[in-house]
């Protein structure tokens, strides 16, 4: 089956690539297995060096690799852009640092074990299968590739099937910058051919960054050739506004939230958790915000949002608020399909959703915010808590007091105290319970696809 880019503003076809055939994916693992057998013995400074002049290529095309990126999932330009130019930084900083995150570390005081000598050191696995999704068609890619090879491991990559010209600019970007050729290969294949490349002896490990059921398939088959698997999956993030909070601050950052990359991104703001005793005055705000948002072509400037990127993830929103909308759920804005070629869903605001609504435990993936008033700081923290999810969150506060309390006790791999959650090279990245395991970024990221081998020495 051909993959195809299918541009989500006009519905219409834009290209169609071939998917490979067994003989070229057999091909592309031969050579990643091989570039990882040299990659290994060159020096970080070496590997440096590539990695830089790789984003230099990304710093240099990144207005035509922005456009690249609108056409195919429909994100606002200048946030497609954006989104190339954060992966170049991501690979200068993985550049500049990996030698430090994976120097040896040695034991303080060897003669506690009998030695001379003792340390810990990190070494590459090899072939590591990335399996990426269309929402951030580079960085989602780079913030995997860049670490995995400055630590000398080699990448290949099963991007989205709605992104395939961005699957292919990736194949050939690090052999361009100098990397040994099959350092990075993409291969073009479905989802049913994904458990043989995970089987494969060469294949060292593998990283999924996607839904709750592909996390579940790919842990599975992981589990069953012993390899490891780091998993970054949905996310259901709650935003919570406290009566201390700058109200004003908080509306403005809360519509970027829920808005940025048209509503797709994993760690937006989704459920909006606002306390009684300032719930009236933040979503009277934050809906007039909300209504006011240009909706339209992502190529011009003005654009705020943009299509979703496929027809079925419109339809799938647009279900998940008729179903909270048929149970009695109040729609302050939006909450239809505007009348346009494209995968088009107006900016909505949701409130009064009953617990049986789909919208309270399901992710929408999507401009669409679900309001919550929670009674005091206590139910605020269950409605943060009560979903399946758990990978970033936010609370507004200027009380030191509930500032601790809420990082203590949010169940979410991140707590962003006045802001947006947003992924920082310099950060570690990741969520606990259905968000997935294992962490990205930062210098836990790189450890990920290392091996940590002990040395005793007498």
């Amino acid at each position: 089956m051909a993959l195809a880019t299918v541009n989500p503003t006009t519905g219409a076809t834009e290209t169609i690539i071939e998917p490979h055939s067994p003989e070229e994916v057999e091909q592309r693992i031969a050579q990643s297995a091989a570039a990882a057998r040299t990659l290994r013995t060159t020096t970080f400074a070496q590997r440096g060096a590539w990695m830089s002049a790789a984003a230099d290529i990304l710093d240099d095309q990144a207005e035509g690799l922005g456009e690249l990126i609108t056409v195919e999932m429909g994100k606002p330009i200048a946030q497609s852009v954006a989104e190339v130019r954060k992966s170049a930084r991501s690979m200068r900083f993985y550049a500049e640092n990996a030698e430090t995150f994976l120097a040896d570390q040695p034991l303080d005081d060897p003669s506690k074990v009998g030695a001379s000598r003792a340390w810990t050191r990190y070494e590459p696995l090899g072939p590591v299968l990335a399996i990426m999704p269309w929402n951030y068609p580079l960085w989602q890619v780079i913030r995997f590739a860049a670490p995995a090879l400055m630590a000398g491991n080699t990448g290949l990559l099963k991007h989205a099937s709605n992104v395939p010209q961005a699957a292919m600019f990736l194949d050939s970007l690090f052999e361009r910058a100098g990397f040994p050729k099959g350092s990075f290969r993409t291969l073009l294949i479905g989802s049913a051919e994904v458990a043989a490349v995970i089987e494969d002896r060469r294949v060292k490990a593998v990283t999924l960054t996607g839904s709750e059921p592909a996390g579940r398939s790919v842990a599975a088959t992981a589990g069953k050739s012993i390899k490891k698997a780091v998993l970054e999956l949905g996310g259901s993030d709650p935003f919570i506004v406290l009566p201390s909070a700058d109200l004003t601050t908080a509306a403005e950052t809360a519509v970027r939230a829920r808005i940025s990359n048209n509503g797709q991104s994993c760690i937006a703001g989704k459920r909006f958790i606002v306390h009684a005793d300032v719930y009236d005055a933040f979503v009277a705000e934050f809906t007039g915000r909300m209504s006011r948002l240009v909706v339209g072509n992502p190529l011009l400037p003005e654009t705020e949002v943009g299509p979703l990127a496929t027809r079925a993830g419109r339809d799938e929103l647009a279900d998940l608020v008729e179903d909270a909308r048929e149970r009695g759920a109040n729609v302050l804005a939006g909450g239809f399909i505007p009348e346009d070629s494209g995968y088009f869903y107006a900016p909505t605001v949701i409130e009064n959703i009953p617990d049986d609504a789909r919208l309270v435990m399901e992710e929408a993936f999507g401009p669409v915010a679900s309001v919550y008033r929670a009674k005091d700081n206590a139910d605020a923290l269950r409605i943060a808590n009560q979903t399946t999810f758990g990978l970033s969150s936010s609370v507004w506060t200027n009380d030191p007091d509930e500032e601790a309390w809420f990082i203590a006790n949010l169940d979410a791999g991140a707590v962003f105290v006045n802001g947006m959650t947003v992924s920082y090279p310099e950060l570690p990245f990741g969520g606990i319970k259905n968000s997935g395991v294992g962490r990205e970024l930062a210098a836990e990221g790189i450890r990920e696809f290392c091996n940590l081998k002990t040395v005793w020495k007498a």
